[in-house]
């Protein structure tokens, strides 16, 4: 009965790190990871090796969610009212999704680099700088997700 109930947690974890490689409150590979970590005392138990490689993968990729839409911002000339608002606009964008996850990110970095007195072309460029940032950490955060939906069904095998 407990494998059961730990397999049931750990696929409702790997569901809600899938929400969370799009939702930005969410540390959707933490929460995939911790689906891992739910089969530890069951027979299905995941090697050493394998919650080693893959917390390691989590850590990157968390950590590079927080860098690459900044780099991204930064390739594309973004100010830090550019950077402030692609957040915003992440966080607002969330009230109209789906289509909001995408827009919101490069309006709020569109909007941002108006505040900070750039011109109209000059903000769409760091609003799409931002974007790609913002998409490329989504990307980033489903393949590790992915892989972690992979390693949990080998420990089930």
């Amino acid at each position: 009965m407990t494998t059961i109930a730990m397999v049931a947690v750990g696929v409702a974890l790997l569901m809600l790190g899938f929400v969370g490689c799009v939702v930005p409150v969410l540390p959707g590979p933490i929460l995939g990871y911790c689906a891992l970590l739910a089969l530890i005392p069951t027979s299905h138990r995941p090697s050493t090796t394998m919650l080693v490689v893959t917390g390691l993968a989590v850590v990157v990729v968390t950590v590079a969610d927080y860098v690459v839409p900044l780099l991204g911002a930064k390739t594309f000339k973004c100010t830090r009212w550019g950077a402030v608002g692609c957040f915003v606009g992440t966080i607002a964008g969330m009230a109209f999704f789906p289509v909001g996850l995408v827009l919101g990110p490069f309006l709020g970095a569109f909007l941002g680099e108006l505040i900070a007195g750039r011109s109209s072309a000059a903000a769409a460029r760091g609003g799409v700088g931002a974007l790609l940032g913002f998409l490329a950490g989504v990307f980033m955060k489903v393949v590790v997700c992915l892989a972690l939906a992979a390693a949990f069904i080998c420990s089930l095998m």
